[in-house]
């Protein structure tokens, strides 16, 4: 499997809950490299263009709201596969669908206030991540150690 990145946000309601640094724990012993990371506070615009692809969807401004309800932290992985093991770690979408020992199983509550964020593909990863930090902000796995 090739070495890739992926873009991952922890949500407002886990850090609400204080278990954002659960999260990272689970994500560094599951071999992911974090090469960049950060807390911040998403404005309504900001959220908005981030979830653009939802802007015609029924559930979009409650998103928003959501969203920018509280702070974020913003990372991004690097690992073999890390989509995937990342899609994987979070599990289903649906907090209430997700199974124990997943992000969302464990923290989230619902389909919209689900813990975590990830991208669902190279192309999604890189614009994502690019939309969050730029390229001074990232390290090398190596230098994330």
């Amino acid at each position: 499997m090739a070495v890739e990145r992926t873009f991952a946000i922890i949500k407002p309601d886990a850090v609400r809950k204080k278990v954002a640094g659960q999260i990272i724990n689970r994500i560094e012993e599951a071999g992911l490299e974090i090469v960049a990371m950060k807390k911040i506070q998403l404005t309504e615009q900001g959220a908005q263009g981030f979830y653009a692809v939802h802007k015609e969807r029924p559930f979009f401004n409650d998103l928003v709201s959501f969203m920018t309800s509280g702070p974020v932290v913003a990372l991004i992985l690097e690992g073999e596969g890390a989509i995937k093991q990342w899609r994987d770690l979070m599990g289903p979408t649906n907090s209430n669908e997700a199974p124990a020992g997943t992000m969302r199983g464990d923290f989230g509550t619902d389909v919209e206030q689900n813990a975590t964020h990830g991208s669902d593909a190279p192309e999604t990863a890189k614009l994502e991540t690019t939309y969050f930090f730029n390229a001074s902000e990232i390290l090398t796995a190596s230098e994330a150690l």
